[in-house]
């Protein structure tokens, strides 16, 4: 089924976003099969006594992604760490409600870019970020090309 441009528009603006705390983020996360699984532990430790954002998107209250960022470099800009949306609500608008939820609040804080890594086998979450004005900054090479991260940054 295709999904029309119509139908993302209704979506989205069905979409609710909001600050969550880390168990909520470990049950979405749990059903993410590009991801292992994880406890709130591997979140908080990564994210320690660092400026950070924990949120959830919601459709209809039931819980369909998440984004975890916090402030990995300490340069001005907002790391987004972990993104991901259940498959099952993916090309619905969740992640650019996520995205935008995001750059708002780090705007409002004072940071002036964001910066993510994504994997070059992501080839869907790699044309959304151009697309949603993120540039291209690095890639780090592993053994198999697929698994090459690429770097990208926003300035917002």
């Amino acid at each position: 089924m295709k999904v029309t441009k119509k139908a993302i528009e209704e979506a989205y603006d069905k979409i609710e976003v909001r600050e969550v705390n880390l168990e909520e983020i470990v049950k979405i996360n749990d059903v993410i099969p590009e991801f292992e699984k994880y406890n709130s532990d591997y979140f908080s430790e990564r994210m320690k006594d660092k400026d950070n954002l924990v949120i959830a998107g919601y459709i209809q209250g039931k819980d369909v992604g998440y984004i975890v960022g916090y402030d990995k470099f300490g340069d001005g800009s907002f790391y987004c760490w972990m993104a991901a949306i259940n498959p099952e609500y993916r090309r619905k608008g969740v992640l650019n409600a996520l995205m935008d939820y995001e750059e708002k609040w780090a705007k409002k804080r004072g940071y002036e870019a964001i910066k993510i890594k994504t994997r070059n086998v992501r080839r869907e979450m790699l044309a959304n970020l151009v697309k949603s004005g993120f540039y291209f900054t690095g890639v780090e090479e592993k053994a198999d090309i697929k698994d090459y991260r690429i770097n990208l940054i926003k300035k917002i």
